[in-house]
C-alpha cells in the first residue's frame, strides 16, 4: 500500500487539486483566527494584551514539532523502504520546522519579556527548542555537503533519528524540571486545558489553521523538489545519450 501512494507521478497527480484547497483553507482560518483573537478576545487578568503572543507562540510551537516528527519519520521510512519520496518529504519538511521553530523562539522570547522580566533565560523548554532549530540547520547543512543524493539522504536521515529524542524532552521537560514555562497541560491531546474557553477556541482555530498550514506549505515544497529530481535525471540520462 505504502509503495502504491509512494510513487511520485501519484503523489503529483493527487496533491495538484489539493494544494490550493489547503492554501485558501488555511489563509481563511489563520485570518478569522487572528481577527478572533486580537479584535474580539479579552485582556488576561495577569498578562494583560500581551497574552495575544499565544496565539502565534503555540501554534508555531506545536506545529513545529509535528513538522521534525515528519522529518523523523519519514527518515526512518527512506531508511527501511528506500522510496525517494519518502527523502523527498524529510528534506521538504526540514526549511518548514525551521523556520516555525524560529518563529517560536522569538515570540516566545517577545512574550517572556513582559512575564518573566527578560528576553531569554536557558529554560529547559527554551532551550530544547533552540537546540532543535539548531539541529534542523544541522541536518540541512549536512544533506548540502554530499553530491551525490543518496549519500545526502542516509547522513540526513540518520542525524534526524537521532535527534528525534529531543522530542520528548521538548514536550516533558516541564514536568521533569523545574522551569517557568508554562505546565504542560496548557493544551493537551485529551483536550483537556488550563485555558477558559474564550481563550482556548480561538487559539485551536489558529492551531488548525497552521496545521493546514503547514500541509500547504509541505506539498508545495515537495513538488518542487520532486520537479528538480525529475529534471535532474531527465539531463542526466540526455548527457549519458550524448556521450
Amino acid at each position: 500500500m505504502f509503495s502504491t501512494f509512494a510513487n511520485p507521478h501519484r503523489f503529483m497527480s493527487l496533491t495538484r487539486p489539493l494544494l490550493p484547497i489547503l492554501t485558501v483553507v488555511a489563509a481563511v482560518m489563520l485570518a478569522a483566527g487572528w481577527i478572533w483573537a486580537i479584535g474580539f478576545v479579552p485582556d488576561e487578568k495577569y498578562q494583560g494584551p500581551t497574552v495575544q503572543i499565544m496565539y502565534v507562540h503555540v501554534p508555531a510551537a506545536m506545529v513545529s514539532l509535528a513538522a521534525y516528527s515528519t522529518m523523523a519519520i519519514s527518515s526512518l521510512l527512506y531508511l527501511i523502504l528506500k522510496h525517494s519520496l519518502a527523502d523527498v518529504a524529510a528534506k521538504s519538511a526540514a526549511p518548514i520546522a525551521a523556520a516555525l521553530s524560529f518563529i517560536c523562539l522569538v515570540t516566545g522570547s517577545l512574550w517572556g519579556r513582559p512575564t518573566w522580566g527578560t528576553y531569554w533565560i536557558w529554560d529547559a523548554r527554551l532551550t530544547s527548542m533552540l537546540f532543535q532549530l539548531f539541529l534542523i540547520l544541522g541536518y540541512m547543512a549536512l544533506r548540502s555537503a554530499f553530491q551525490r543524493e543518496q549519500e545526502a539522504a542516509r547522513a540526513g536521515a540518520i542525524l534526524c533519528l537521532v535527534g528525534a529524542v529531543n522530542l520528548p524532552i521538548i514536550k516533558f521537560s516541564v514536568e521533569w524540571w523545574n522551569t517557568l514555562h508554562q505546565p504542560a497541560g496548557f493544551i493537551s491531546l485529551t483536550g483537556d486545558s488550563s485555558l477558559t474557553a474564550e481563550f482556548f477556541w480561538p487559539l485551536m482555530f489558529n492551531l488548525i489553521g497552521m496545521m493546514v498550514l503547514f500541509g500547504a506549505f509541505l506539498i508545495a515544497t515537495m513538488r518542487s523538489e520532486v520537479y528538480k529530481r525529475q529534471y535532474e535525471a531527465k539531463l542526466a540520462r540526455l548527457n549519458r545519450s550524448t556521450s
